[in-house]
């Protein structure tokens, strides 16, 4: 296995073969590139852990060339050649986010000794990015509340089921913590430092849901100008979540089907399978027996997915654990907003108690937030929790117009977020032509560029 991933960039053809002949020796996987545009094709295709750029190419400035590869490939450390009359623009390619530079002509062992720091550099700098992400992700366990035995009984089978490969099906209303449970499973898995990446399968279109589950090739329709990797090829060697999932299409579920049988699938348009590591949890406030029995679900898909059930119980059926929660929701809204809040009133917490809470978890922790925001003591009185008259905005029933308005551009945005801007790919997901996609972006004063990068 190579020690890394480098991209050597250098119009020099006879340099760029020494330098790759050195590097390769070191057991280091090289690519390389002698203009711009091989540099940008190559950064878009696959990720790089370290790049080599000269200063100055025949036809652009290295220092730009790096800040556009960053634009891709953020955490890719740089490293500038230059000559030994240019120090004075190293030094100002280090400032603008090079990791180093290199004199040519350079030693052998100097390239190996800064190739190697620059490396190590960028795992520490991710080990950090890591630890901060896993810590955050543990503050939000204060939403796992188990004084109930019905809470006890669903963090044991966590505790239980975390270390194995097993598909995990949460079943709960909305609002009762899936996706909390979901990422407790990955954290406490040996996937734990691998990617977690979550899917509402009930937020995009049939169309957008299956490329972005499973990426599409090269050409795979118009507009499509680059292959595009899938969440699950995201998730390798991790976890996904697909929440929402009795709102997936058929045609979806049967390639759904086949990940969890052969561990592989195939991108839109690609003629050759990707193979995938991945432990998938799937979540859904629905009963999917029913949907079955309806043919809106698989029944084949439902036993494959049915192996390890997990039920989350109602707020309603565990009020033994509202005040922990709600004790939690204020230390934390109340660092947020910066507001020294020290408890709520007796009046206050019985009110807590008493309330059905049809939103779950979710509704209480925004009931609690907005007894935070507005309370002028440190104490949460009863008025503040859940009153009778409180004011807010109601949105009336918007016209037919209206309403259609604000669903197109809602619409739009989604579709630029999902394809980075690019307006022939939007509209081959829209089934537009591009002229009308530009229209209607002109309509709602929407800039495809805004979504780019």
């Amino acid at each position: 296995m190579p020690k890394g991933k480098l991209l050597v960039v250098d119009d020099d053809r006879n340099l760029l073969k020494i330098i790759a002949m050195r590097l390769e020796s070191l057991d280091y996987e090289v690519t390389v590139a002698r203009n711009d545009r091989e540099a940008q094709e190559a950064v878009t295709d696959q990720p790089f852990d370290l790049a080599i750029i000269d200063l100055q190419l025949e036809n652009r400035n290295g220092i730009e060339l790096m800040e556009e590869l960053h634009l891709v490939c953020p955490g890719m450390p740089a490293i500038i050649l230059t000559a030994h009359g240019s120090i004075e623009s190293a030094v100002e390619a280090m400032k603008r986010g090079a990791y180093t530079y290199l004199t040519k002509p350079f030693d052998a062992r100097e390239l190996a000794l800064q190739v190697e720091r620059a490396l190590e550099n960028r795992r520490l700098t991710a080990e950090i990015g890591r630890l901060k992400g896993l810590l955050a992700e543990r503050y939000d366990f204060a939403n796992i509340v188990a004084r109930s035995e019905r809470m006890r009984r669903v963090l044991e089978v966590v505790t239980r089921i975390a270390e194995n490969d097993s598909t995990v099906y949460i079943h709960g209303e909305s609002g009762t913590g899936k996706e909390v449970i979901a990422r407790a499973i990955h954290l406490a898995s040996g996937r734990r430092d691998k990617p977690f990446v979550a899917v509402n399968c009930a937020a995009l279109p049939e169309t957008l849901l299956e490329s972005a589950l499973f990426g599409h090739e090269k050409g795979a329709f118009t507009g499509a100008i680059r292959a595009s990797k899938g969440l699950f090829s995201q998730a390798h060697e991790g976890t996904i979540l697909l929440d929402e999932i009795g709102d997936m299409p058929l045609s979806i579920q049967a390639k759904f089907l086949r990940i969890l049988q052969e561990r592989q699938f195939y991108p839109v348009g690609g003629e050759r399978p990707l193979e995938v590591d991945v432990r998938v949890i799937v979540a859904t406030n629905k009963n999917l027996e029913e949907l079955v029995g309806q043919s809106l679900f698989r029944e084949d898909l439902y036993y494959r997915i049915h192996v390890i059930p997990i039920t989350l119980p109602p707020l309603r059926e565990r009020a033994e654990d509202i005040p922990l929660l709600a004790e939690s929701f204020l230390k934390k809204c109340g660092d947020q907003m910066k507001k020294k809040v020290k408890g709520f009133s007796p009046a206050a917490m019985q009110r807590l108690m008493l309330h059905d809470w049809p939103g779950n978890v979710r509704e209480l922790e925004n009931s609690i937030e907005y007894a935070v925001a507005m309370t002028t003591q440190d104490v949460i009185t009863e008025e503040l929790i859940l009153p009778s008259k409180r004011i807010a905005v109601q949105e009336p029933v918007k016209p037919l117009k209206a309403a259609r308005d604000a669903f197109e551009s809602s619409y739009l945005v989604r579709l630029l977020e999902l394809t980075r801007g690019n307006i022939s790919a939007a509209a081959a997901l829209a089934g537009k032509y591009r002229a009308d996609l530009y229209t209607l972006l002109k309509k709602h004063r929407i800039n495809p560029d805004d979504f780019k990068g």
